[in-house]
């Protein structure tokens, strides 16, 4: 197995934190490299989620809304750490689903074996936290923007933390993640370019 974009996402994630090679040893050999083409499923809502980091590529989360209507609740771009939280930590059916929009590259590994390092590993600890606290502050944002931003802000926001997402994801994906209408991301997208 080729680690070396592995080692680097962790060493990137942790940069003040000195890692020798037993400890990055241990921590690939929990990890097996995952490829998913276009379309395919990382996790089916009702599995148990995996933990993937993701080098290449775009994922998409969705669920269903009371209709039974697809409701994106996240994109995932390259090197983030991608799991469904309930699921993965308290060993519970998914309620997300997560699609390639793209082929996708990376590196994957199940509950157990995560939780292995974190006892055997201590600067694997540290490596999970940061990632743990890395994706709960983009989860808080993206709340609290559904809250206190418009539509425009909110598609503002995304062009500039995502703009490629644009490039492989269908606009009514896009319109769903933002909480709005197709009709009312067709205008959004007029005003901003006219502006």
């Amino acid at each position: 197995m080729n680690t070396e974009l592995l080692i680097h996402f962790i060493k990137e994630t942790i940069p003040h934190f000195k890692i020798d090679d037993q400890g990055l040893l241990k921590i690939t050999e929990c990890f097996e490299e995952l490829e998913l083409e276009k379309g395919e499923y990382l996790l089916k809502q009702g599995k148990r989620s995996g933990y993937f980091i993701m080098i290449e590529g775009y994922l998409r989360a969705y669920t269903f809304n009371e209709k039974g209507e697809e409701i994106t609740t996240s994109f995932y771009s390259a090197n983030r750490a991608v799991f469904e939280v309930a699921s993965f930590f308290q060993g519970l059916p998914s309620e997300e689903n997560l699609i390639a929009l793209t082929k996708c590259k990376g590196y994957y590994t199940d509950f157990t074996k995560l939780n292995g390092m974190f006892h055997s590993v201590p600067e694997f600890r540290e490596f999970g936290r940061a990632v743990l606290v890395k994706e709960f502050v983009a989860y808080k944002q993206r709340t609290i923007s559904m809250i206190n931003k418009s539509a425009e802000e909110r598609y503002a926001q995304l062009i500039q933390s995502n703009k490629d997402i644009f490039q492989y994801a269908q606009l009514k994906h896009i319109a769903s993640y933002l909480g709005i209408t197709d009709t009312s991301l067709s205008r959004v997208r007029r005003e901003f370019a006219s502006k």
